[in-house]
């Protein structure tokens, strides 16, 4: 039996307790009337939905690598974030990332919660940094060659974003039900009515909220307007103050509040490594505190945003050291809202007897990161 006492944070706030653990998973939860002056801050582990590398490592190339630096960082669980293809490649590749989640050593890393597919059919006047080359019409024939046979398992997706404007779409969105792939929309010129539409055919997610998407007008509100206004869309939004400014990030926050925005790094390999230059899906980028830019095509010209290099936890410290958010709401968008988005709440992102020992420890002045647990394992 292993214990921790602290501020721990139960139902968003952050309140003196005490927590016990054995064989994995959380035994017992107990509220203090206090505790030590000093006393750390536990947390749930984080869950990121969105993210292509971290650490130096690409999900396909090294998937263990990734898992064991993101813990370094309060990660415990992820969804490795292909990006589009050609539709039998990308079944191929889910393939190799589900072999590779199947080699890595028991214990170690962050938990891997199947993939998530960022396109390929998504519009391609809004495909952002993603290439629109490799971009695809809705097709279920196409759906199906990523997924595998209609009786299969997803092929170890679990979420894919699409844009639901696009013909075909509404019929994806049911296969992928059928399937049992969440939905998220996203990289898409959808209107309020369209996006609204995706929601009501079962779609539950808004990919990198007010990013690749239209915006909110006050004819036509857009898919930022429906994943500000849809409480049964769970809307992703990326922490670094570049992707989405302060004020707009307090406009969503004022909109759904902690409990339906899942703080999501959209980090790329070069994440955690520190490198103000890196390569990654063959191309380079450039950091610019915390951010991921392509370089200038041209002399003297401007660099295009391109993802992230922080980790969740980076984007913890910048949000509370901003006074955008207070600690308890940016934990809990860190992890128990990812794990709702998921269905996962009863097992992960909660403090609660029963579900798994997936902790962080932090210090509360600077919020470094004292130690990090997966299933009551520590990962240092």
């Amino acid at each position: 039996m292993s214990e921790l006492s602290g501020k721990l944070l139960l139902a968003g706030e952050l309140v003196p307790g005490r927590i016990r653990w054995a064989e994995g998973k959380l035994t017992s939860v107990e509220r203090l009337t206090s505790v030590k002056p000093g006393a750390p801050v536990i947390a749930p582990g984080f869950i990121d939905l969105h993210l292509h590398g971290f650490g130096g490592c690409d999900p396909l190339l090294d998937l263990a690598g990734m898992a064991e630096a993101l813990c370094r960082h309060g990660t415990t669980a992820f969804q490795p974030t292909l990006f589009p293809a050609e539709p039998q490649r990308l079944g191929g590749d889910c393939r190799t990332l589900a072999a590779a989640e199947a080699a890595r050593p028991a214990g170690r890393g962050a938990r891997q919660l199947g993939a998530h597919l960022e396109g390929p059919f998504v519009n391609p006047l809004a495909a952002g940094a993603l290439p629109p080359e490799d971009l695809h019409a809705p097709s279920v024939q196409g759906l199906r060659h990523i997924l595998g046979p209609a009786t299969g398992d997803g092929n170890g997706v679990r979420t894919i974003t699409l844009a639901p404007e696009l013909p075909g779409a509404a019929d994806l969105i049911a296969e992928c039900r059928r399937s049992g792939v969440r939905v998220s929309m996203g990289h898409c010129r959808a209107s309020g009515a369209e996006a609204k539409a995706g929601a009501r055919a079962g779609a539950t997610g808004a990919t990198h909220l007010f990013n690749a998407m239209t915006g909110l007008h006050h004819r036509n509100a857009g898919l930022a307007g429906i994943a500000l206004t849809d409480e049964l869309v769970f809307a992703e939004i990326i922490g670094d103050l570049v992707h989405v400014e302060e004020e707009a990030f307090r406009v969503a926050l004022a909109a759904r509040g902690p409990g339906g925005l899942c703080l999501v790094s959209d980090a790329l390999a070069g994440a955690g490594t520190g490198c103000e230059v890196f390569h990654s899906a063959g191309r380079e980028h450039l950091v610019i505190e915390g951010t991921a830019y392509y370089p200038p095509k041209e002399p003297g010209g401007e660099p295009q945003l391109a993802g992230c290099a922080s980790s969740q936890l980076d984007m913890v410290r910048k949000l509370v050291a901003r006074g955008v958010v207070g600690l308890a709401d940016a934990l809990t968008m860190a992890s128990s809202t990812p794990a709702r988005a998921l269905g996962l709440d009863r097992e992960l992102g909660t403090l609660a007897p029963g579900a798994w020992a997936d902790l962080v420890v932090l210090k509360e002045s600077g919020l470094s990161l004292e130690a990090c647990y997966v299933g009551g394992v520590s990962q240092w």
